[in-house]
């Protein structure tokens, strides 16, 4: 996702200091906008890029952002930029793989305010609240709350609930969701297709900020969340017309080695049957945590098919951060 700063939301859907609870600028300043190189050889360059964009909030004093970790995941560089003008180098201090939260530690002054945190869970379907994004009012949007639900991505990812947000902002990634009073709720993580009236409309997801609270003591003293890491099985799955199919699989990874091919139909985990993306994934984190032995049940050209997965960390393929 890049940046372009000469474009502006319509004055009408740009948040409004007389319309607010809460000190709009003083908002506007506690975002930054995060710019990310990865090596070309990093294991998430081929589906990720080497060049990344998107926003980070600050969320402490001490000028801790927090952002989506696929911006700063296998980053060699990390610049964060205040609505001041302020460059200031940054590190990847943390990414956590089953929430998509990332942190980054300022190596420099940032000089500017920082959020509040609130509760998602306070939240109902139908809430006013405001996206923001580095440039100020330009570029943040007023939009409602339309969905609270699970969501499932092909990736190996799973959110019990999801805060979904219309109309869209089109630089999503990692910008800040507040609530009303001005509170932080959510993380930016994806722009996707909510169906109404028969007919797709562009939305966004956010990760509940209320994800973060019970691991961010973890991610700053260990780089990651405190639960053990989860059984990856590098096979990215796609469920259209109700069939799990297998779309792409990590060169190297766990379902590769073990045979498994693109276009394989997932059929069930073990004994069970599964049907969706997050029930299968659900099956599989079962079974136990990263290394696990994961038995998979496919069909192929007509054919059933029984194929044992050694599971993996994720981790273990991805570049780890250097203080330079």
């Amino acid at each position: 996702m890049s940046e372009d700063q000469t474009w502006a939301f319509p004055e009408s859907v740009q948040p409004k200091s007389s319309e607010t609870q809460f000190d709009l600028e003083r908002a506007f300043d506690a975002v930054v906008l995060v710019r990310a190189e990865v090596p070309d050889d990093a294991y998430s360059a081929a589906t990720l890029g080497t060049e990344r964009g998107g926003y980070g909030a600050v969320i402490r004093e001490d000028g801790l952002v927090l952002t989506i970790g696929y911006l700063i995941n296998e980053a060699s560089q990390i610049w964060l930029t205040t609505n001041r003008g302020t460059l200031v180098p940054g590190y990847p201090l943390a990414y956590d793989q089953a929430t998509g939260f990332g942190l980054i530690q300022p190596l420099g002054k940032l000089a500017v305010p920082h959020f509040q945190r609130g509760l998602a869970a306070d939240i109902n379907v139908g809430d006013a609240a405001f996206v923001i994004g580095h440039g100020g009012r330009a570029h943040s949007l007023k939009t409602r709350v339309i969905a609270k639900q699970e969501f499932a991505g092909y990736w190996e990812y799973v959110l019990d609930e999801a805060l979904f947000t219309a109309p869209a902002h089109p630089q999503w990634g990692g910008a800040a969701l507040l609530d009303a009073q001005g509170n932080l709720i959510g993380t930016g993580s994806l722009l996707v297709q909510q169906v109404v009236n028969g007919e797709p409309y562009p939305v966004n997801m956010f990760v509940p900020i209320d994800l973060l609270n019970p691991i961010l003591d973890a991610m700053l003293n260990t780089g990651r969340s405190p639960h053990p890491p989860r059984p990856w099985l590098g096979m990215s799955t796609q469920d259209p017309e109700s069939k799990l199919v297998v779309g792409r699989l990590s060169p190297g990874g766990p379902a590769s080695r073990a045979g498994i091919r693109v276009g394989d139909v997932v059929l069930g985990v073990g004994e069970s049957t599964v049907h969706g993306l997050a029930e299968l994934f659900r099956a599989v984190w079962r079974l136990g945590a990263a290394g696990v032995d994961v038995p998979l049940t496919l069909s192929r050209a007509g054919d059933v098919l029984h194929i044992t997965v050694k599971s993996a960390d994720r981790n273990d393929y991805l570049r780890k951060p250097k203080l330079h």
